[in-house]
């Protein structure tokens, strides 16, 4: 294939041209309360050619790599037709050529256990759920493992090969009482690793049991404002979804509002409030060293002490704002083309700790996990997995139906305090945009401070 690929871009008498091969092992396993819902092994090839003829991208994808030259062709005949009717001809910043072999290491390689010892083991983590009480009403567990194999080559001669290994592990308790509705607890972990990251989990499953329970008794959030206690995986959801967004300059150039907003030097926060998203870190979900471009990836400040500090860029929005590739044009697979997408997103360490954060609050609201959200521009709304309350200083009881909205720039200046105790965190779902779902991501933060911010509830 080496050949036919070198052969297909000389052949190519577009402006620009790259291919991308994938071949994609992978396994899925789902119940729901006693039922196995899904038992899936499969292996999947595919490719994708992108051609810029004259300012215009032509796209070709296919299942088979059989006359490649062919599939070029195509694209290019698409750019050519499509040319012509540009408002704003394609254009991309300069990246260095690439030649490099990535090759993953697994303490446990999951591609050597059988479908049924995985199925096993995630029907013990389903049974120690139901099992756990009698109120628990239902449950899911999923497990999914993939292992990809890419190569990438373009017309300036990069050329690399990647192995990217996902396994991910998402365990849900449903608990219900006569006396409260349906409360719904859920953990998950997710790492470019081997098998060894979800085995010996029961712990993980009498967690979400334990807490979907307490979930039922305890008292639902009282409305209002209070300074807020993020704790590392809620942060890390936060700055991602609210903030990071907003950082991909293929939405940034396009959005008028957040060109009068975002400029680079604005101050958005603390002096100690840094936001990065870190291209690659091995062992995360998603990573590799070289995005779907062949760009390197880069550690990215989106701000750095405290003000707006840099975009997220692909090849073509990186020529179109005048700015250098950050290596975030990625593609949830070969039937879609890269779009500027975060990877490794995070808040960095600050210098308090935990019990300083807690103490320094007279009444709040710890606020724990993620559980599910939506934004619209800079307006962002959060709800929790759970909240405690506290007062004086002090940690008191479980709080339901915690939800957090406001402004994403009016919060980030409301931060007050921000932790020591960073977490990276890789989960067992997924980023969308732009209809790419779900492409691997890692979030993190220490625990984040946060006054003044509105908390729904009764």
């Amino acid at each position: 294939m080496h050949e036919e690929i070198k052969n297909a871009l000389r052949a190519s008498d577009g402006d620009y041209t790259e291919i991308r091969l994938e071949r994609e092992f992978r396994n899925t396993i789902k119940y729901e309360k006693n039922n196995l819902m899904n038992l899936d092994s499969s292996v999947e090839s595919g490719g994708i050619v992108r051609t810029l003829v004259s300012g215009g991208w032509g796209i070709a994808t296919f299942n088979s790599a059989d006359e490649l030259s062919k599939k070029v062709d195509r694209a290019t005949e698409i750019a050519r037709t499509a040319a012509p009717y540009l408002d704003e001809p394609i254009e991309l910043a300069d990246s260095p050529t690439e030649e490099e072999t990535v090759q993953p290491e697994l303490e446990r390689d999951f591609r050597n256990i059988s479908l049924d010892q995985k199925r096993r083991l995630l029907q013990g983590y389903n049974e120690t759920i139901l099992k756990f009480d009698d109120k628990i009403k239902s449950t899911k567990a999923n497990y999914s493992d993939s292992y990809r194999e890419i190569t990438y080559a373009n017309t300036e001669g990069t050329w690399i090969t990647q192995s990217v290994p996902d396994v991910t592990l998402s365990l849900v308790a449903v608990a219900k009482s006569n006396e409260a509705g349906p409360q719904v607890s859920h953990e998950s972990v997710g790492e470019a690793a081997g098998f060894e990251l979800v085995t010996d989990r029961e712990e993980m499953a009498t967690v979400v049991a334990q807490r979907a329970l307490d979930l039922l008794d305890a008292e639902p959030v009282k409305g209002g404002e209070y300074t807020v206690l993020l704790n590392p995986k809620l942060a890390g959801v936060f700055i991602h979804e609210a903030f990071g967004h907003l950082c991909e300059a293929d939405h940034f150039y396009k959005n008028e509002r957040l060109q009068e907003i975002m400029k680079i030097g604005e101050k958005f926060g603390p002096n100690d409030l840094n936001v990065v998203d870190d291209g690659y870190i091995s062992g995360r979900r998603g990573n590799t060293p070289f995005d779907d471009e062949g760009v390197r990836r880069e550690k990215t400040y989106l701000v750095k002490d405290g003000k707006l500090n840099n975009f997220l860029h692909s090849r073509e929005t990186a020529a179109k704002m005048g700015e250098q590739p950050t290596g975030n044009a990625r593609a949830v697979s070969y039937r879609h083309e890269p779009i500027v997408r975060m990877t490794n997103t995070y808040i960095e360490n600050g210098d308090q700790t935990f019990q300083e954060m807690i103490q320094s609050v007279d009444k709040g609201i710890y606020a724990i996990d993620a559980y599910g959200g939506q934004t619209q521009l800079e307006q962002f709304t959060f709800s929790a997995g759970h909240g405690r309350l506290i007062e004086n200083g002090k940690i008191g009881p479980v709080l339901k139906d915690v939800v957090l909205t406001g402004n994403i720039f009016e919060t980030l200046g409301n931060v007050a305090g921000i932790g020591n105790d960073l977490e990276i965190i890789g989960s067992g779902g997924g980023c969308g945009k732009g209809g790419q779902f779900p492409l691997p991501v890692t979030t993190g933060s220490p625990h984040v401070k946060i006054k003044n911010l509105t908390v729904g509830g009764r």
